[in-house]
């Protein structure tokens, strides 16, 4: 009898690889975030001796749109604009730690209703959101501003801060940014000039000179600028901290 055949083992089917390009991908992806959430924790102590730009800035310049901006440090600004600005935009700035919980908490016991309290906006905020975040409201933009806000106050002297805010805030309809700016194109005058009503009228075009203008203030802009005039002058702490915050 011829010898029986013998069948030669089936081979096993490789199972397929996972493929590895989407896991570094993934990788790639966790890392590229997680450098874009700390990027501005790490530039904000250098921001104790160099003079920053706002992401508002970078994205007119990346677009080719015009940016008028002169960094002038605090002590050559008249003093009623800071004072007026603290007055009109943040009136515990000197005492509370770059988040005003208390104005947080009475907004929410008025109105009972948690939205209006990203209405609540300190200078040290509104400086975070300037320098790494973007325009609108949203609960993502507060969730990453308000650790922000917090960082920069422990980081930055509040005076910082504050020369900071004045420099880098949009201050007219077409690219003026920082207080130097804005007092050119409304009173074509420097911001050492300027008056207490001048400085006033800028504060309240604040924070949308796209719809307010301080070049041609029309009745509300008029009537703001009164009241922070007039609150301005009289809070004299105001002064103190505008001149003194550390």
């Amino acid at each position: 009898m011829p010898p029986a055949t013998q069948q030669r083992p089936r081979l096993a089917k490789p199972r397929p690889r996972p493929r590895r390009w989407l896991s570094h991908l993934a990788w790639a992806l966790a890392l590229a975030i997680l450098v874009v959430v700390l990027l501005p924790y790490l530039l904000v102590p250098l921001y104790r001796t160099l003079n920053p730009v706002s992401t508002l800035m970078l994205w007119r310049w990346a677009t080719g749109a015009r940016v008028e901006r002169s960094f002038v440090p605090i002590e050559r600004m008249a003093p009623a604009l800071p004072m007026t600005v603290i007055a009109s935009e943040d009136g515990r700035f000197c005492s509370h730690r770059g988040i005003d919980w208390r104005e947080v908490r009475e907004r929410l016991e008025d109105v009972d209703d948690i939205s209006a309290a990203r209405a609540v906006s300190t200078i040290t905020q509104q400086t975070a959101k300037n320098l790494f975040l973007w325009p609108g409201r949203s609960f993502v933009r507060k969730a990453l501003e308000l650790p922000l806000a917090l960082w920069i106050d422990f980081v930055l002297p509040k005076r910082r801060v504050l020369e900071i805010y004045l420099n880098i805030a949009e201050w007219g309809p077409n690219g003026q940014f920082g207080a130097e700016a804005g007092s050119r194109y409304a009173f074509n005058k420097s911001v050492r000039s300027l008056s207490p009503r001048e400085a006033a009228l800028l504060a309240a075009v604040l924070p949308n000179p796209r719809r307010r203008s301080a070049k041609q203030p029309g009745p509300a802009v008029r009537r703001l600028a009164l009241i922070y005039e007039a609150r301005g002058a009289a809070q004299a702490a105001l002064a103190f901290c505008a001149r003194t915050a550390r």
